[in-house]
């Protein structure tokens, strides 16, 4: 059976990006997701400028909520007075706006349905669509009529209902379950009507880590972590790195879904560090974690921008060498805000203080994995930081919301 055909979409809005705005960075996001799943897409918006190559950009300046003629219209209506300017704007967006909608499917609108900032935008959408074979999902972010700060420019009868009214055969779209109780109340409709998608994160974008970093990321399904360990140090027998595959291995027992990241290569002055790393490669397939302990320079040199980067993305540091004359990560993960679980060795506590948790050299992998477990499960910053990544991943709220809406229309 040959695939269904993927509609063609047209994104809407009064600006795009470079406009700096939630909604503007909500759009910018979307547009990248269709495209990144073969959707034919494109934007169309009053001001801003291409910023993807698969993603036209197309420019109607009269939609802009800033156009100088805009303003003028918006004036008057703001004091509830509706002339020949409104209905002549209406009617020229109306025709501009049909021919840039002719070769789409379905139109995402956002708040031209429950905002006011260019009420013949509105008008013009609501005449197209009752004309023309084209469908409408409403992306509802703000509601003129529920903010005190817009009381005095709204008033009874059209075009200002239109913010007010339920649209025939429009899917409604709102951010938050708050939001959604407030849409339903103004609109008079049932919740179940009405889905709930709420923007996301690109982590790595929203980090700023390395292309290369990225990579990692996504082949090693860092993100899948809970909770990514980072184990800075060179490999080598002092560095004890049995004993953190071993906690992995402990904290995985408990239920958990450890990575632990072995930062550095073989350590440069000892022929032994190839044999010991074979011995780590055995252990980690011995204790059942093959898959969750990871040797970085295996995948590629960690420079300074990717150093940094992991320390960003990693949940805590594991640090359990058996010596060390001072040991740079302990600041290194201070700077990055990093739990630190570390070997109970003089030279940490002069530099960390109470400001790390360690243990004893000969306790029990086991214990040591309880005690990590233990502070995470206490930690808001952890919990929160794992929430971020399972719910509010774009990838995923593209698959499970977003594509879902525009397929089902």
């Amino acid at each position: 059976m040959p695939s269904q055909k993927k509609p063609r979409l047209a994104i809407l809005h009064y600006a795009a990006p470079p406009t700096i705005g939630g909604v503007e960075s909500t759009i910018a996001a979307h547009a990248r997701l269709f495209a990144d799943h073969g959707y034919p897409v494109k934007i169309i918006a009053g001001r801003g400028e291409p910023f993807d190559a698969r993603v036209p950009v197309q420019i109607i300046p009269m939609i802009d909520s800033r156009h100088s003629f805009v303003g003028e219209v918006n004036r008057k209506l703001a004091n509830g007075i509706i002339n020949s300017d409104f209905h002549a704007l209406t009617g020229a967006i109306s025709r501009v706006l049909k021919n840039a909608l002719a070769d789409v499917d379905v139109c995402i609108a956002h708040n031209v349905l429950t905002l006011h900032k260019n009420l013949a935008l509105t008008s013009a959408l609501r005449e197209i669509i009752q004309n023309e074979n084209v469908r409408l999902v409403a992306w509802c972010h703000d509601f003129a009529w529920d903010d005190p700060v817009y009381a005095g420019e709204l008033y009874t009868g059209l075009p200002w209902d239109l913010l007010r009214q339920k649209w025939a055969g429009v899917k409604y779209v709102v951010v938050s379950k708050a939001r959604r109780e407030e849409l339903a109340r103004l609109l008079r409709l049932s919740e179940h009507e009405i889905a709930v998608v709420p923007p996301g994160l690109d982590a790595c974008e929203f980090l700023g880590v390395t292309p290369t970093t990225a990579r990692w990321v996504s082949d090693l399904q860092l993100f899948t972590a809970a909770p990514l360990l980072l184990l800075p140090a060179r490999v080598t027998r002092r560095k004890n790195i049995e004993l953190a595959i071993e906690i992995t291995a402990a904290l995985r027992a408990r239920g958990l879904a450890p990575k632990l990241v072995v930062m550095g290569p073989l350590g440069p002055h000892n022929p032994a560090n190839a044999a010991y790393l074979d011995e780590l490669r055995a252990l980690r397939r011995t204790q059942g974690v093959a898959d969750a302990v990871i040797f970085l320079h295996e995948y590629g040199l960690v420079d300074d921008a990717a150093r940094r980067d992991l320390y960003l993305l990693a949940d805590a540091m594991l640090f359990p060498s058996e010596r060390e004359g001072f040991g740079i990560p302990i600041l290194e993960a201070g700077l990055a805000r990093l739990p630190i679980f570390c070997a109970d060795l003089a030279p940490f506590r002069e530099s960390a203080r109470e400001h790390a948790n360690y243990f004893k050299l000969d306790e029990p992998p086991k214990a040591i994995a309880a005690r990590i477990a233990d502070c995470l499960a206490r930690d808001a910053r952890y919990q929160l930081k794992q929430r971020v990544l399972r719910e509010y991943a774009w990838g995923r709220i593209f698959v499970e919301q977003i594509e879902p809406l525009v397929k089902g229309m």
